[in-house]
């Protein structure tokens, strides 16, 4: 690996063996499958604690243990203007640009508007579950929106389990390849109604100032009621300032989303910010028939709502819009902000979406926690996602991302400890590694093998089956 790939790792957060609410919608439980059975934590006291069961559902914490670590005494710079004439592989990133999650729990955060996947399957016409369909690709990325911390590497073998009877689903990922980094995922509807999976092992470019993550790997949702499968890929995501200035993101690129059963086909554009921020976290697309005629508009932002109108009513609204001009105005002030004379301007945050008249609502971000400002900027869904109950470990695989000590230490605010863990696991990974290339043992993954998607013919990752059956003998022992 070279030293500029150990730096990408390092700022990103993806894989580098060096680089020190409200939910909406909940699902009824599914018949014959349960939570796990775990008693309630006895300790008095702690911060976000609820009781373990309330109304026979499982409740989940509010609000981390220990806020959110300052980042304000450290910059990339300062680390970098230190190590000037030694090579990048020597740089190590402190954990405080880390949050306290896994990138395999950052990629379950797809999960939090299940509802979406649940609502399309319900629905009796091809339109209005690629509505639907549409409405989830666009809101996995929302909760991205402020979240300038960068999730822990996993390492290989971590995988990271999520049981939501709540919501209506299962989830299981797994580090299925450390170089390329790959990280494998698989959900089921606990009502038999969808199949979600995929692998994400994205590409990073580094501008100078930003770095970009170009998403590769397919995206798959079976809705087995219809025997549809839609598949797409995520868009580009890209961090400003990483060097200095404040950090600031945008999502940009466009996410075609293809019904294999009817050849129906959504095309999204996640606009780029644009001159003085005017396209910020916009989103525009359209879904066509197999023909490429246009049967629907769809438009809002990746980081409000998504909304949805007839071609006609979209087409006549926009005429009326280009005779009158009308201008539209930043509602946090008139101009471009700036976070520092070096670093790339931060936009203003332009009016909320303009509704046409006819329109239909697809989607809208759940509201944050009022707290989550000292919590990373997660949502509600995403607090609970590290959320480690008593007896939770005796049913658990020991490689699961709650049982890993940097980030349980990060979580409970201990910064000293979580740094010394995260460089132990390294060393460990590192030791392993040489290890088997002593013994030219090839590693081999778990729960998903190499195969090729059924839908796309491209290489993919498959799920093997059976993790629920609980058999977690021959785990690696990666912590």
């Amino acid at each position: 690996m070279s030293g500029e790939e150990e730096f990408f790792d390092a700022v990103t957060g993806f894989d580098s063996d060096r680089s020190s609410g409200e939910f909406s919608e909940p699902s009824q439980k599914g018949p014959g499958i349960a939570e796990l059975d775990l008693s309630e934590d006895p300790r008095p006291g702690k911060a976000g604690e609820r009781p373990s069961q309330e109304n026979g559902i499982q409740t989940h914490r509010t609000c981390l243990p220990a806020p959110m670590f300052t980042r304000s005494d450290f910059s990339v710079w300062s680390i970098l203007k230190k190590c000037i004439g030694l090579e990048l592989s020597k740089i190590t990133m402190p954990v405080a640009f880390n949050e306290p999650l896994s990138f395999l729990q950052r990629i379950t955060e797809y999960m939090e508007h299940v509802f979406l996947v649940q609502r399309a399957s319900s629905q009796a016409q091809p339109l209005d579950r690629m509505q639907s369909v549409a409405a989830f690709a666009v809101s996995a990325v929302a909760s991205q929106w402020e979240r300038t911390g960068k999730p822990f590497n996993p390492l290989l073998g971590e995988t990271y389990e999520l049981v939501r009877e709540d919501l209506g689903f299962r989830f299981i990922s797994e580090q299925v390849s450390h170089h390329p980094p790959v990280s494998a995922f698989y959900s089921e509807g606990l009502h038999k109604d969808f199949v979600f999976h995929g692998s994400i092992y994205p590409k990073l470019r580094f501008w100078g100032k930003s770095v970009e993550a170009e998403p590769r790997g397919t995206i798959t949702l079976e809705l087995l009621k219809h025997k549809e499968a839609y598949t797409w890929t995520n868009p580009t995501c890209c961090v400003h300032n990483v060097i200095i200035g404040k950090l600031w993101i945008e999502q940009y690129g466009t996410v075609e989303i293809l019904n294999h059963r009817t050849g129906d086909k959504c095309v999204l554009h996640f606009r780029p910010c644009g001159l003085f921020g005017k396209e910020l976290h916009k989103v525009e697309g359209h879904i066509q028939d197999k023909n490429k005629k246009k049967l629907f508009v769809i438009y809002g932002k990746w980081t409000e709502c998504l909304w949805g109108i007839d071609v006609a009513s979209y087409e006549s609204f926009r005429k009326q819009e280009r005779k009158g001009d009308p201008v539209r105005k930043g509602r946090l002030g008139d101009g471009p902000g700036k976070a520092d004379s070096d670093g790339d301007d931060v936009p203003v945050v332009q009016e909320t979406v303009q509704v046409i008249p006819g329109s239909t609502l697809l989607w809208r971000v759940n509201a944050r926690p009022p707290n989550s400002a000292q919590m990373y900027n997660f949502t509600s869904f995403t607090v609970s996602l590290n959320e480690l109950r008593t007896g939770m470990e005796k049913a658990l695989p020991p490689t699961d991302c709650r049982l890993r000590p940097d980030i349980r230490g990060m979580e409970n605010g201990n910064m000293d400890l979580a740094s010394q863990e995260k460089e132990r696991l390294e060393e460990k990974q590192r030791e392993a590694r040489r290890k088997r290339a002593k013994e030219d043992a090839e590693w081999r993954t778990r729960w998903f093998f190499p195969g090729t998607n059924p839908y796309t013919g491209t290489p993919d990752w498959l799920y093997a089956g059976d993790y629920f059956e609980r058999n977690f003998v021959d785990c690696p022992d990666i912590y």
